[in-house]
């Protein structure tokens, strides 16, 4: 056990900076999910779905996490360059729906005309489209070419952003059921797998890196240039910060490391932050923009969640500076951001109504499937 006084090293550029970018995140994906489903309902989009989470999904999600992660601590170097082909793909989705709303704010502050060039799948495509989809290609081949730890970040968030938006959770039973469900997953994987398994599976997962298919490609057909292509990716289902960040080291661990938050430690509580926010905007009619949240009256539960999730994260780094071991992030974040929201709707009176949710809608337009 270190002593307290090495807590300082929390204001190190890489703890630092990745303590901001995770609440960054979690604060801009609850908006994204919120001003996403209000376009959907203005626009009567029912060519982009939704999946609202019920009781036994819920409950499969971690059954499912826990098989998949079993898949990849045996096979992994079977089914890396599987999975690095997926991810190119979901990357490039994620990043083109992650940037969209700032082309978007672009065109109409400078009146920027967007003719239409073309159709795909019976949609209009407009020239700034088919801009924005050879930039996120071109991002997400930097990435496979590079792997530098940016571009993965990059592609990292957007994925946290698309998966927030189209997954949601109607209410605080369904959160706190998949909340409770991943607090424990987290803890077994993390303390415990090591003496079934003979291996800290989390741990081990988690520092994986994949094959890169585009050096297997470049290697077979003896291309120029293959020197300048890195032959492992770190996937972007983490974010990533050097250790020596502009200088800053860690005590204890190698310059060279990085420190790393998965997505889900991010995304889960993400997804509390998003079905709160709704529920402020439905009862204070809050703004759809983080710089107008404050006209709100009296409803304003995405500050409480988001202190939470902060105090969380604050917590979770500090037990691994001073017990120099790997923490299940959601030991901490579960308690700190679902705990306020419980006790301050209790005590709002507004409990009942956060826990079964918003009565179902006859004329929703948001098109939501149960899978």
């Amino acid at each position: 056990m270190e002593p307290l006084w090495k807590l300082v090293y929390l204001l190190e550029p890489a703890p630092f900076t990745l303590i901001l970018t995770a609440v960054a995140v979690t604060f801009g994906s609850a908006f994204r999910a919120l001003n996403y489903g209000k376009d959907m309902e203005r626009n009567r989009d029912m060519s982009e779905a939704t999946i609202t989470l019920d009781r036994s999904q819920a409950l499969m999600i971690p059954v499912m996490s826990s098989c998949s992660l079993l898949v990849m601590f045996y096979l992994f170097s079977s089914v890396s360059q599987l999975l690095t082909a997926f991810t190119t793909i979901a990357s490039a989705s994620s990043l083109y729906f992650f940037l969209s709303p700032f082309i978007s704010h672009l065109k109409s502050r400078f009146g920027l005309a967007d003719p239409h060039v073309s159709r795909c799948c019976y949609k209009p495509f407009t020239r700034s489209e088919g801009l924005l989809v050879l930039l996120c290609s071109g991002i997400v081949i930097a990435w496979l070419i590079s792997g530098h730890w940016l571009l993965n970040n990059l592609l990292g968030i957007s994925l946290c952003v698309a998966f927030v938006s189209h997954v949601r959770l109607p209410n605080i039973k369904i959160c706190a059921i998949l909340l409770v469900c991943l607090f424990v997953y987290d803890i077994f994987w993390v303390f415990y797998s090591e003496r079934i398994f003979g291996a800290n599976v989390m741990v081990s997962v988690a520092t994986q890196q994949a094959s890169n298919p585009v050096h297997t490609v470049a290697n077979s057909l003896s291309l120029p240039g293959l020197q300048l292509i890195t032959k492992k990716l770190e996937l972007p289902v983490k974010i990533v910060f050097p250790r020596n960040l502009l200088g800053g080291i860690v005590p204890g661990n190698n310059s060279s490391d990085f420190m790393m938050l998965g997505l889900g430690d991010m995304a889960i509580p993400s997804m509390l932050l998003a079905l709160v926010l709704c529920f402020d905007h439905r009862k204070g009619k809050v703004s759809a923009s983080p710089l107008d949240i404050q006209s709100s009256k009296g409803h304003k539960y995405i500050w409480y969640a988001l202190s939470g999730y902060t105090v969380g994260l604050v917590a979770a780094l500090s037990a691994g500076i001073l017990t120099h071991s790997p923490q299940p992030a959601l030991l901490y974040l579960v308690p700190s951001t679902l705990g306020p929201i419980v006790v301050i709707s209790w005590m709002r009176r507004e409990l009942t109504e956060l826990w079964e949710g918003e009565p179902p809608n006859m004329n929703e337009k948001v098109h939501l499937i149960e899978v």
